[in-house]
């Protein structure tokens, strides 16, 4: 017998699959696609969703939103400090697909990494201070407290960037869910795998399974589907933008059969501080009257 230690080893290769309600599916049409890097080599094979992937995960958005939009401010937070941990701890191997995707130095990657995890504390922070700052305690004419509350509107869409493949994506996803929204995000086209390598660190954290959702594929070919869908409130058209800019106006006719919010692409440096507006975008305010002294 061969002495095994002479034998060459072969590799076990990485499947990448989609990220739906806590679990990792193949496409239900079984088809995926070629990722490369940024000189065009192999890198992986993507699963390539569908119309009905994309339904699915619209589905376990709205069946986790109960729970998410109702858990407290403070254990959202909580929560998704976890996911920062996590990621802290795989920040060596983020910061290789990163640098193999976007064609960065190994200095500018670990940076990027860096600035991605620092970004995903910075939204999960806020859970419990948004309240302070969107809602408000209002003068009225008579015997009656008035409060508005801001309330998260639901399922939210996001196309990622298309260029930023974990710092954009964290940019987008982190200020949804941070309020209480659930998400389907449709990762980079041309760059999914650190999406994906995300929704692994989702998966073994304390986020429960539908809350974000992780699609890989076409975008010309899912995000239709998303913005035209009865049951999604919002939808971020980051990635949109650029190559696929010309979908931007079609897809904001077809969030307007339902009055979703849309927030619109537009040229993102993700290195820049990021602001509360892409928090503020997916609230609701509820109003609430209270009779004084009772």
């Amino acid at each position: 017998m061969s002495d095994p230690g002479t034998v060459p080893r072969v590799a076990v290769r990485k499947t990448y699959k989609l990220y739906i309600g806590g679990m990792f599916p193949r496409s239900e049409s079984g088809r995926s696609y070629v990722v490369t890097d940024h000189k065009g080599g192999f890198l992986a094979n993507a699963a390539l969703a569908s119309r009905k992937d994309a339904r699915d995960a619209v589905t376990a958005a709205r069946k986790a939103f109960g729970g998410w939009s109702a858990a407290t401010a403070y254990n959202r937070g909580q929560v998704l400090y976890r996911v920062a941990e996590l990621l802290e701890g795989r920040r060596a191997q983020f910061a290789a697909e990163v640098r193999a995707a976007e064609g960065l130095s190994a200095r500018q990657a670990e940076t990027t990494v860096d600035t991605a995890i620092d970004r995903w504390v910075w939204y999960a922070g806020w859970a419990d201070k948004l309240a302070q700052v969107r809602g408000a305690a209002n003068p009225v004419a008579g015997p009656y407290f008035n409060f508005s509350l801001p309330e998260p509107t639901g399922v939210v869409a996001v196309i990622a960037p298309q260029a930023s493949s974990l710092l954009g994506f964290v940019s987008v996803v982190a200020p949804a869910v941070v309020s209480g929204n659930t998400v389907v995000a449709l990762a980079s086209e041309r760059c999914p795998l650190p999406a994906v390598s995300l929704s692994e660190v989702l998966a073994t954290s304390d986020v429960p399974g539908g809350v974000i959702n992780v699609l890989t594929g076409r975008t010309a070919e899912i995000a239709p589907w998303l913005a035209s869908h009865m049951d999604v409130n919002a939808i971020d058209l980051c990635g949109a933008s650029g190559p696929a800019a010309e979908l931007a106006d079609d897809l904001a006719v077809a969030a307007a059969e339902n009055l979703k919010r849309v927030v619109k692409p537009a040229d993102e440096d993700w290195t820049r501080p990021p602001s509360l507006d892409r928090m503020l975008a997916y609230l609701e305010t509820k109003t609430v009257w209270h009779p004084a002294g009772t």
